[in-house]
């Protein structure tokens, strides 16, 4: 299907994506940008052909992000697959159950998560610094736990509805991974990845992606996130915390419209 649009809704909408791609490069929470202004610039298209057009935009952005982590910081590349092969299939399966998913219900849940998250980055200054995260070791239980939450939980929850993933992997590496935020940042990214490709597989099957838009938002997508992962690269763990704390604060603003104001 092809929707109506005017040439400046396909413009906004590309405008999205860019910012979109720049966000989740950074610290992931893209969605919270990209899902929003497709639902506002699509108000005719079913929230199934949204969604699955959403993660074909989103796809390209978190690649070039990953491709430019993976190149310029020292990411653990087989812990990271390791996450995001689990990661992908639970995407799958998140991505197969989004038709019957009652938001109205999960949006509380993730509000007072984001809460607790945002407390405790706020209180503890030294959260995801390079120094501090080197400290403690890494064993064998915590890489599983980092698959089994990072990959399978947060993979099932892209795939059935999306906006803060790559916040939630960030948050969920460094915590259990002791990855300062740049490492995660870029571990997330690779993780994200596979969780795209998965929920993509099943929207597509579905045929709920409308192709002829996702194409030149991709593109926008793509160069944001270059960028994006380029500046937090260049910047450091303390550009990433502030951007983290942006996106926290506007994930939960975000939810609670959506709950009580919308």
């Amino acid at each position: 299907m092809t929707p109506d649009m005017s040439l400046t809704t396909l413009l906004l909408l590309c405008l999205a994506a860019a910012a979109a791609g720049w966000v989740d490069a950074v610290v992931g929470g893209g969605g919270l940008i990209q899902l929003p202004a497709l639902l506002v610039g699509l108000p005719q298209v079913a929230p199934a052909h949204v969604l699955g057009t959403n993660k074909a935009v989103a796809i390209c952005g978190t690649t070039a992000a990953a491709v430019a982590y993976a190149r310029r910081a020292a990411l653990d590349l087989r812990t990271a697959l390791r996450i995001g092969l689990a990661a992908l299939g639970g995407s799958l399966a998140g991505a197969f159950f989004a038709s019957g998913i009652n938001s109205a219900v999960l949006r509380p849940l993730i509000m007072a998560i984001l809460l607790a998250v945002l407390a405790f980055v706020l209180l503890r200054p030294t959260f995801g610094v390079a120094a501090q995260a080197s400290k403690a070791p890494v064993t064998r239980r915590r890489v599983l736990t980092a698959i089994l939450v990072a990959g399978l939980g947060i993979g099932f929850y892209d795939g059935l509805i999306g906006p803060g993933t790559g916040t939630f992997l960030v948050l969920a590496l460094v915590g259990m991974l002791h990855m300062d935020l740049v490492t995660a940042s870029g571990t997330a990214k690779i993780v994200n990845v596979c969780t795209n490709v998965g929920a993509l597989v099943t929207f597509s099957l579905q045929g709920s992606v409308i192709w002829q838009l996702a194409a030149p938002m991709a593109l926008f997508n793509l160069a944001g996130g270059a960028v994006g992962a380029r500046m937090a690269l260049k910047r450091g763990s303390g550009f990433v915390r502030v951007v983290l704390v942006v996106v926290v604060v506007s994930l939960v603003c975000k939810l609670g419209y959506d709950q009580w104001g919308g």
